[in-house]
């Protein structure tokens, strides 16, 4: 049987999982041991998202204000809401929430979440991860995972405090995410900087491209691009989707309590 895959997942692609690209062959995960160096509490960012010309959702990214215990241990709590609206919500209603609990010392995730609803689809999961065990307790099944495995969620948040300064043109990142009672091995290529006229101003950023394969989603493997602010920030600012039925783009339309100036020029 096909897997559902949910609205967020589709539409938020590059945006939640900016190094998320479905290439098996891709090096084994990057070691863990990331520190934050880019976000702080309270920040949140607000996405629209567009179907050719019509705005189709939006989507919320959120750093809780305060940390959580998990398991004895403070984590930095974010959360991820996808809804669909106006006409769009007539065509296929969306409501999604994601939630990651990221242990400080390392960003790697001690506590996943999860509640898709669209049309009559219904999906809720809650995973806890073992990552000396190497592995994931879900609700329906437990799961072998990689000593370093992100989740939907925090794959963003590690991505954005990887070091960009020395990369070069061509370079390419792995890592290891676990999704739906699964672990694939994935990663994205540095495509060197760029400026971008955004609902946001003029930003200095990073462009990166996940290497998909092309299926009854992406209409090719060069499908999705994204953009990350050049700055200590590391903020997504854009994400281009080319799918059989058309196109998307993300943009971030709205952010608040960013650690650092955001990169306008």
């Amino acid at each position: 049987m096909k897997k559902h895959k949910n609205f967020l997942y589709l539409l938020g692609l590059a945006l939640l999982l900016p190094n998320l690209a479905f290439n098996k062959k891709a090096q084994k995960v990057n070691k863990a041991g990331n520190k934050n160096r880019c976000f702080s509490l309270g920040e949140s960012l607000h996405y629209r998202v567009h179907y050719g010309i019509i705005n189709a959702a939006k989507i919320t990214l959120r750093v809780h204000d305060e940390m959580v215990k998990v398991g004895g241990t403070e984590t930095y709590k974010i959360t991820a809401d996808g809804k669909t609206i106006g006409g769009f919500y007539y065509l296929y209603k969306v409501k999604d929430h994601f939630e990651s609990y990221l242990n400080p010392s390392n960003l790697l995730p001690m506590k996943y979440y999860k509640k898709v609803r669209e049309n009559k689809y219904r999906s809720e999961d809650l995973v806890r991860y073992d990552h000396q065990k190497k592995m994931a307790y879900g609700k329906k099944e437990n799961t072998p995972i990689s000593a370093a495995v992100q989740d939907v969620v925090s794959a963003l948040y590690y991505a954005r405090n990887i070091d960009f300064s020395e990369a070069k043109i061509g370079q390419s990142y792995p890592v290891d995410i676990y999704l739906d009672q699964q672990v694939y091995q994935l990663g994205f290529t540095y495509l060197g900087k760029e400026i971008l006229d955004s609902d946001m101003g003029k930003i200095a950023c990073l462009k990166m491209r996940p290497q998909v394969v092309k299926d009854e989603i992406f209409e090719s493997e060069d499908a999705l691009t994204f953009w990350l602010s050049d700055d200590q920030n590391k903020v997504p600012i854009r994400v281009r989707a080319k799918i059989w039925v058309g196109s998307f783009k993300i943009d971030l339309s709205k952010a608040e309590k960013l650690r650092y100036p955001l990169a306008r020029l």
